[in-house]
């Protein structure tokens, strides 16, 4: 079998794919590597995902590279536009010549005899090894081939049109049809007002309530920077202003949830009126960000409710019908089109089957070293963005992580580095801050975090800034060898 030696493999070449190709280009330029792809084409879920209003559910200040700044004078960015901002920033850098097609890593094992990373890859007309001396794995974190689908009764059943969000139909015509979209997550909240237009009614059916977000679809602030300064300035201030104010938010709503859950509720009473059950339909059980945060641009959401092209159905279903679906309270909603927007199914390293010298690695045996290594696993880094700030905040980060770590590794003339854990181990504290139910369901399979740095996963990116981009690497964790 063909084996071809490389100094770095990066896996996917979505938004975290991209930006790593990027470092490597500007920080370790003599490394030899090559982005991986078993899709044909860049950009991950901005290229995946098709349905109808797709966009970005963080502000692009902190969603874009810091290293390039976003020019469009959209903040909250339909999914087109972040995909060209992809597609030029891997022209910018010339990254489109390390990118491999419709390649699959199948699996991937760490020899210790070679300190290398040995990867079986399939293509379309081979199957054929890579050795590579670090591997830095970009491949998200959810199953890109299947969305996450409760098993409904009666399922089979409906006889109309059912589009998942993840494999939307090309030629699916909704106009003038009766829609209906299960969930109450980004993917619902985005379909409503994008299918409202067009279709005769659109109906969102959630089991329960979830915080929604109102902010402008342009920054006010970059507007009027851009007058006076370059861009690159303006991008830079607002991408700090947006940073610090992610991170008070997210602070006032750990600190003091029933102020901002007042706040959110006369959000949407202002937004929606009086009369319309913005207890019922938008005042969760749980605190704001126990969950994430729905950002909608310019209420976009709260206005077809208001204005009676969609409404929202607070109930459980209790079996779907040939028509539509029949829901616990003995309500019936018929729809030409259901949508299930259920939510995601995670997917730790791309599904791939990792091995170390022939045995099984398993995730959930490993502590995650600065939210981006496992301990006792040499030369790699798993990219994981935030769950409660812009992903990109820390694909950035650990891009220029390893750029770094590469180069140190070099300079040592070390063929291998290992996060190690001390003796007896550390204590255990959270990985992530969410209860969402697809990290829930995921629980089994993620590694664990500890209660102290640099084990405890910070999910903030100041934290994370100081400690990441400048801290050393000689933390008495890091064993070089």
């Amino acid at each position: 079998m063909r084996r071809e030696d490389l100094d770095v493999l990066v896996i996917g070449a979505g938004l975290s794919g991209i930006g790593q190709a990027c470092q490597l280009i500007r920080k370790a330029a003599w490394a030899s590597f090559a982005i991986l792809e078993r899709r044909e084409r860049l950009g991950g879920t901005w290229d995946l995902f098709r349905y109808p209003g797709i966009r970005s559910d963080s502000d692009m200040f902190t969603f874009g590279y810091r290293f390039r700044p976003w020019s469009d004078p959209k903040d909250i960015a339909d999914g087109p536009s972040i995909l060209k901002y992809l597609q030029e920033t891997a022209d910018e850098y010339g990254v489109h010549d390390k990118i491999r097609y419709r390649s699959n890593v199948v699996s991937m094992d760490w020899s210790s005899a070679e300190k290398r990373w040995i990867a079986t890859v399939e293509t379309e007309e081979e199957t054929y090894l890579i050795s590579a001396r670090f591997v830095s794995s970009c491949t998200g974190y959810y199953n890109y081939d299947e969305g996450y689908l409760p098993e409904f009764d009666g399922y089979e059943d409906y006889k109309g049109v059912v589009a998942h969000p993840q494999k939307w139909p090309e030629d699916l015509d909704y106009t003038g049809k009766t829609v209906l979209i299960i969930g109450s997550g980004a993917t619902a909240v985005t379909l409503v007002p994008a299918m409202a237009g067009d279709a005769r009614h659109v109906t969102m059916l959630q089991r329960s309530p979830t915080y929604i977000f109102s902010r402008p679809a342009e920054d006010a602030v970059a507007t009027f920077l851009r007058r006076f300064l370059p861009n690159s300035w303006a991008y830079k201030i607002c991408r700090v202003k947006n940073v610090l104010l992610g991170i008070y938010i997210y602070w006032m709503c750990k600190r003091s949830p029933d102020k901002i859950r007042k706040y959110l509720r006369k959000m949407a009473v202002d937004e929606l009126g009086p009369d319309f059950d913005v207890d019922t339909h938008f005042k969760p059980a749980y605190d704001p960000w126990d969950q994430r945060l729905c950002l909608i641009p310019d209420g976009d959401l709260y206005r077809v409710l208001k204005a009676g092209n969609a409404s929202v159905v607070t109930d459980h279903i209790d079996r779907f019908t040939e028509t539509g679906v029949a829901l616990k309270s003995g309500n019936i909603i018929d729809a030409d089109i259901i949508v299930p927007a259920t939510g995601l199914q995670i997917q730790f390293l791309g599904g791939m089957q990792v091995t170390m010298d022939g045995a099984p690695l398993d995730p959930a045996d490993h502590t995650v070293y600065r939210g981006m290594m496992l301990s006792g696993v040499p030369n790699l880094v798993v990219t994981f963005g935030y769950t409660n700030a812009s992903w990109t905040l820390k694909s950035d980060l650990t891009a220029d992580y390893v750029a770094r770590l590469v180069n140190r590794m070099r300079d040592k003339g070390a063929e291998q580095v290992v996060p190690k854990l001390p003796n007896g181990g550390v204590e255990e504290g959270q990985l992530l801050g969410l209860n969402s139910g697809y990290l829930l369901r995921a629980q089994h399979m993620l590694p664990k975090a500890g209660a102290e740095k640099p084990w405890k996963n910070h999910e903030n990116y100041v934290s994370d800034m100081l400690s990441i981009r400048y801290g050393s690497m000689d933390d008495g964790v890091l064993a070089f060898s």
